[in-house]
């Protein structure tokens, strides 16, 4: 997931950046209000940003000649939402393109954009949609393991589309199944994996800290959208 420095053309750079950035921002407000007006809220968003910096830092070898990762920013989209996920992974990948030589500056946009937004967007979205369907919070552990697999793959999915743009545009369809193949041999299995970690721990948070997805980015939607419904009824 992890684009190196120079691997893609300035307009293309430029262009990730354009998508990124607002949604940081609007992210840095959203982590901004959170702290503000729930403190005890610190340590779950430093929890949330410890997850992804430790997993995506896990560069694990490739049998295709690539390397793939983790990406943790599962539980981050679930409890908080896309956003802050987004101000999240940015700082991330900031620190790993100047301390681990993971990644690149100039590619900061097109990787917070697959690895921070639209990775955690298909993941959130999962999350809200099984939860209308798995409702009790004994199923929340399979909800969270299904929300992290997508999470993480559709992550590498979007970088094989943002590769396949930048360099495969004279068979796009070829290059974009060459670059996802190049990921998806070793990405499934450690997707499969992200995802248990992810069930195992919101196994853990229910038993020590049910509260936690009482105030979850989706279990919110769901009760504000009942409220919605209920006072329409009312009235």
């Amino acid at each position: 997931m992890h684009i190196m420095e120079g691997y893609l053309p300035w307009y293309w750079c430029v262009f990730w950046f354009a998508i990124a950035l607002p949604i940081v921002f609007w992210g840095t407000k959203k982590v901004i209000k959170i702290i503000r007006e729930n403190p005890d809220q610190k340590i779950l968003i430093a929890l949330s940003g410890a997850f992804i910096f430790l997993l995506s830092s896990l560069k694990l070898p490739s049998v295709t000649g690539s390397s793939s990762h983790p990406t943790g920013t599962a539980l981050s989209a679930v409890l908080f939402g896309v956003a802050c996920t987004a101000f999240l992974s940015l700082i991330v990948l900031i620190f790993q393109a100047l301390l681990l030589a993971h990644g690149g500056l100039t590619t900061l946009g097109a990787n917070c954009f697959s690895m921070g937004i639209a990775g955690p967007a298909l993941g959130f979205t999962v999350w809200i949609l099984l939860r209308k369907v798995l409702s009790a919070k004994n199923q929340i552990p399979v909800v969270m393991m299904i929300s992290a697999f997508a999470a993480n793959l559709f992550t590498y999915v979007v970088t094989a589309i943002q590769l396949t743009l930048a360099h495969g545009m004279n068979d796009p369809l070829n290059n974009f199944i060459t670059f996802m193949t190049t990921f998806a041999v070793t990405q499934i299995p450690l997707a499969i994996i992200e995802g248990i970690l992810f069930a195992m721990f919101a196994q853990y948070l229910l038993t020590s800290r049910p509260q936690v997805f009482d105030a979850a980015a989706g279990e919110k939607f769901g009760k504000d959208k009942k409220k919605d419904q209920e006072s329409v009824m009312e009235a």
